[in-house]
């Protein structure tokens, strides 16, 4: 059911705008680069953090990196408008990897492509190897994602390559991040969706972007209106996804 009043009204004018003027958060310099993100592992053990922790707006990714329409969402989706409020430290982001494909189609290359995106936040590099792994994502029903496609792809990112990045990938160091990440996937899709809730899923501040408004996911400009829209607006998000 489409929900009424102003979100409503709103959301299809999003449709026809023309855009928003971008901002900072008042008091803090934007960052120069993807690069200058924080990033981190949260305490639960599974989520990895991207951004200004005091950021407004929390988006929450579930992806799995053999997922093509991930790809779409990261490469030529909506992904960019979220970079720029991260980089004005208006969003962060919060990314659970799941890996459940591997299951699906055979295969090992979800879980050794998270295996390696955790060894890169150990080396500062979570971001630009997570942009990196899409960009050159093998197609879904190839296990592309093997130890030397890996390491090769992460010798595009400077300064990741190195023993211990190299070592983590090779013998799966991080197996048990993996499967964490996985079952808080399955997790999250409740009783409705016992395996997950597919990938990706978008939360934000809380909300799970309802599926009538799934493709905005992958129209840059208008999910760049939407942002800015729950940014200055947040209650009335809250109310209009509930």
């Amino acid at each position: 059911m489409v929900r009424g009043g102003k979100w409503a009204v709103l959301c299809v004018a999003m449709l026809m705008l023309a855009g928003c003027g971008q901002r900072a958060a008042e008091g803090k310099p934007v960052f120069e680069s993807a690069e200058d993100l924080p990033e981190k592992l949260a305490e639960d053990g599974t989520t990895i953090l991207v951004g200004d922790p005091d950021a407004k707006l929390t988006v929450r990714l579930y992806e799995d990196l053999r997922c093509p329409v991930c790809e779409e969402f990261e490469v030529t989706g909506g992904s960019r408008a979220l970079r720029a409020e991260m980089l004005d430290h208006r969003a962060k982001t919060e990314y659970t990897l799941a890996s459940f494909l591997d299951d699906r189609l055979g295969g090992s290359g979800s879980k050794k492509a998270a295996n390696a995106l955790r060894a890169a936040l150990g080396e500062g590099k979570f971001v630009e190897y997570h942009e990196v792994l899409y960009a050159n994502q093998p197609e879904e029903s190839v296990d592309g994602y093997t130890d030397a496609n890996l390491l090769e792809l992460a010798g595009e990112v400077e300064g990741l390559r190195g023993p211990a990045f190299d070592t983590a990938v090779k013998t799966m160091k991080y197996r048990s991040f993996v499967t964490a990440s996985e079952k808080a996937y399955e997790r999250a899709g409740g009783a409705e969706e016992p395996g997950g809730p597919g990938t990706p899923t978008a939360v934000i501040n809380g909300k799970k972007l309802s599926p009538e408004f799934y493709g905005m996911l992958f129209d840059n400009k208008i999910f760049d209106m939407l942002l800015k829209q729950i940014l200055d607006d947040p209650e009335n998000w809250e109310d209009f996804m509930s």
